[in-house]
């Protein structure tokens, strides 16, 4: 059986874009199917992006959001797990959802205690790489989603990475800092990773997971 490797995120997973037909890239340009053919056939890359997707906060005015009821089918349905990879946090910066970074951060832990305790693993048991996303550009002030995030969405994703590092530390987790790796968002909304950047991160995952493994 080949490796299972999870992929749960929000948009940035999903492949969302402005400017790509239908608002998403293509099987040859999001990171999680380059990360696949990187990989190889001994590994399985299972995408799991959802547009608009939290950690554990409910969002008032779209449904579905959190991730945390989602995880026990999503994990058990993909089970043997050998690596879940998390990406997630932008969303919970929205205004609406009157989360700080600290809350997120915890928002995260709890999350990550959940996919611990599910009886889904591989051989290793539990296995998590937590990403701390590209934190949002301050272009999206002035951008066509700029009332949909609202105040405050910049200052709380820059501070992401250090309540994720600390989450990862205590809990166990392999830990990367996606703002380290050369990244860029579009310049429509400055929130979503452009082609070259699906490129770049998948590139640097496929030389990490094999490690994880």
């Amino acid at each position: 059986m080949r490796r299972h490797i999870v992929c749960l995120g929000d948009s940035n997973t999903h492949g969302y874009s402005p400017d790509a037909p239908q608002f998403r890239f293509g099987e040859e340009e999001r990171w999680t199917c380059l990360l696949q053919r990187a990989l190889g056939q001994d590994y399985l890359v299972l995408e799991e992006g959802l547009p608009g997707r939290t950690t554990v906060f409910e969002d008032p005015v779209e449904e579905g959001m959190p991730a945390l009821p989602y995880l026990y089918p999503c994990l058990k349905s993909h089970a043997p797990v050998d690596l879940l990879v998390i990406m997630l946090g932008t969303n919970d910066t929205k205004e609406r959802l009157s989360a700080n970074a600290c809350a997120i951060g915890k928002g995260m832990t709890r999350l990550v205690r959940k996919a611990q305790s599910i009886d889904c693993w591989g051989e290793k048991g539990p296995n998590i790489l937590l990403i701390a996303p590209l934190a949002i550009g301050k272009g999206v002030e002035r951008s066509p989603v700029a009332q949909e995030m609202g105040q405050g969405c910049v200052e709380k994703s820059l501070r992401l990475p250090g309540q994720f590092r600390a989450a990862a530390k205590e809990l166990g987790c392999a830990f990367l800092d996606a703002n380290t790796l050369g990244l860029e968002q579009n310049q429509v909304d400055h929130m979503h990773l452009t082609r070259d950047s699906h490129r770049l991160l998948a590139e640097a995952l496929a030389q990490l997971i094999p490690t994880l493994l």
